[in-house]
């Protein structure tokens, strides 16, 4: 019998390599960089599993160059850079990791927040520059505390992020296609709004969205013109949920009064049009903050999320519905006959 193959285009941690080697022969990426897609064809067209990451974009194609790929465990949450319906039709197992990202980017959030608001970077900058001589009259942001902030989806990590706020003394709004039940509402102390309504009011406006056709450029220059003038805009979900265009417009007309990222337009591989860089006056404005998509980089996360990923490759392996399945192939296959 052949020997089992699984393929990471990542680094991940040695125990979750130590994990899989009794069930499959393993090949990872252990560096820090990225492959190319033609890399990565080379590496998983002979292979069973391949455990993807954020930068991997799976379609039609790739899964034609792989014929015995049997299951794609993305070590994720958000799967738009992966076609559903192209796994399911080529009979491979799509999974992702449901909940384990949320505590970690719920935290990231208020750290943007913070950062953003009470100007961190420049204070920073001005005290490395060598000119600072002790407190000034200066570098006056925006205290949390009496502020209100506005949610917009109140999923997993929405709610994550309303719950860390409970103790600021904040005014939280939030909109989502329906509201919740009271009780919710009362525990996390939030205000069901509507979307346009949430935008003129809020001092910061915090996006907690998937990427999908819908949501795609929903922050856009109309609806940033909606926004109350000097608020702030926290994107911790994804890059094209945002006009980026748009953004650098409010930032250089004031409307906006900064702007925080952890995640970029450019990441976004299932879109032909995506850009392929960040515009160099949006990565220079003084009123922004970006971090480099590190939301669940705490090191005891991310080795739970890699053997998470693992765990689904050897159930995969052994013919059993991997855990975390985001398709359905037994319903498929019965559709079939």
């Amino acid at each position: 019998m052949a020997v089992k193959r699984a393929v990471s285009t990542h680094r991940v941690h040695e125990e979750v390599l130590d994990f899989l080697a009794p069930h499959c022969e393993t090949v990872s990426n252990q560096t820090p960089d990225t492959l190319t897609r033609e890399q990565i064809l080379r590496r998983v067209s002979e292979a069973d599993a391949m455990m993807a990451f954020m930068p991997d974009h799976i379609d039609a194609a790739f899964l034609a160059a792989c014929p015995r790929l049997k299951i794609v465990a993305a070590a994720l949450k958000g799967f738009d850079n992966f076609d559903v319906a192209a796994c399911t039709a080529r009979g491979v197992w799509l999974t992702v990791v449901p909940d384990l990202l949320t505590v970690p980017t719920a935290e990231l959030t208020i750290g943007l927040v913070i950062g953003l608001t009470r100007k961190v970077i420049a204070a920073d900058q001005w005290v490395r520059s060598g000119r600072f001589r002790g407190w000034r009259p200066d570098f006056y942001g925006l205290g949390i505390a009496g502020s209100t902030i506005g949610i917009v989806g109140m999923g997993a990590i929405g709610r994550a992020v309303a719950e860390r706020l409970r103790g600021f003394g904040a005014a939280v709004i939030y909109t989502d296609r329906a509201a919740m039940d009271r009780t919710d509402e009362a525990r996390l102390a939030v205000r069901w709004s509507e979307l346009d309504e949430l935008l003129h009011a809020a001092d910061v406006v915090i996006l907690a969205l998937p990427l999908t056709a819908q949501t795609l450029h929903m922050i856009n220059s109309a609806r940033l013109m909606l926004m109350k003038p000097g608020s702030f805009l926290i994107n911790p979900c994804r890059g094209s949920v945002v006009d980026e265009a748009a953004v650098l417009m409010a930032l250089q007309s004031g409307r906006l009064r900064g702007y925080a990222a952890d995640v970029f337009e450019l990441e976004d591989w299932a879109r032909e049009d995506r850009p392929r860089g960040i515009a160099p006056d949006l990565l220079s404005h003084p009123n922004t903050l970006f971090t480099a998509h590190i939301g669940s980089a705490v090191q005891k996360v991310r080795l739970a999320i890699e053997m998470r990923a693992a765990q689904n490759i050897r159930e995969a392996l052994a013919g059993e519905r991997p855990r975390d399945a985001v398709n359905d192939l037994e319903q498929a296959r019965a559709a079939a006959c």
